[in-house]
């Protein structure tokens, strides 16, 4: 029977240890892109960019944030996807450090955020359905597959109701180089922090704009990464999360 023990192994192996720290010393002209920039798109569609939130206080959505998996009919607008997407993996307007850094709103190791988001529109006013990349630096979504995919959703996902209800599925894949650059071997521990930060956002600003939501690291990961395009490797899909109009 095959060792299953991959995981336990990772966690001794990547752990740091007093004076034997790995050597490492950076080179800044190999440092990967911060964006991934497709060149294959179908049309770019520019998002909103007046974001209000729909909250009595920011303790009640603390409170009252949770897991839903029961969704309406209806679409979500673009206006609150927009608003998904920036305060989940965009960057703050405006803020940019003397070194051209550009500020988010959550935290990463290193400032590296090794990951990138790709959306499935199924039910979101002003948008056809279809495969959507979130291009960061031009606050826009650029669509790579037009088409139903709720149900290619719904498989990624383990097969759950959930995945093929939503209104939209966020996709979120893991950039391994950009986190790697730094941090070698150690890199996939932080890759999984980060992933976890921007799926907090992701409940916390869903909640204020009274939408529901839910969080999905049950994935089927070849399957994801052979629909969005992702060699599994280098990019590799290893996160979902899915929201709509609450039942």
């Amino acid at each position: 029977m095959k060792d299953n023990r991959y995981g336990d192994e990772f966690q001794q192996r990547s752990k740091y240890r007093r004076g034997h720290l790995p050597g490492h010393r950076l080179d800044f002209h190999s440092k990967p892109s911060t964006y991934k920039q497709h060149e294959s798109v179908i049309k770019s569609v520019d998002l909103p960019s007046n974001h209000e939130f729909r909250i009595d206080s920011f303790i009640k959505v603390l409170k009252d944030r949770r897991s839903r998996r029961a969704f309406s009919p209806d679409a979500i607008t673009l206006q609150d996807l927009s608003t998904l997407l920036k305060f989940t993996t965009g960057t703050r307007s405006g803020n940019i450090s003397r070194d051209n850094f550009h500020f988010r709103h959550v935290p990463s190791a290193g400032g590296l955020f090794p990951h990138e988001t790709y959306v499935i529109a199924n039910r979101v006013e002003g948008i056809s359905r279809g495969l959507y990349h979130y291009n960061i630096p031009k606050e826009s979504l650029d669509l790579l597959k037009t088409g139903d995919h709720e149900k290619t959703l719904a498989r990624i996902c383990l097969d759950q109701d959930m995945a093929y209800l939503c209104a939209a599925g966020f996709l979120w894949v893991a950039i391994i180089p950009r986190s790697k650059w730094k941090y070698l071997q150690r890199c996939y521990r932080y890759i999984y922090m980060d992933i976890g930060h921007v799926g907090q956002n992701f409940y916390l600003v869903s909640e204020a704009l009274k939408l529901a939501c839910c969080t999905i690291g049950a994935i089927y990961d070849d399957e994801g990464n052979e629909f969005i395009g992702l060699d599994g490797i280098d990019e590799t899909l290893v996160y979902a999360g899915v929201v709509g109009k609450p039942s």
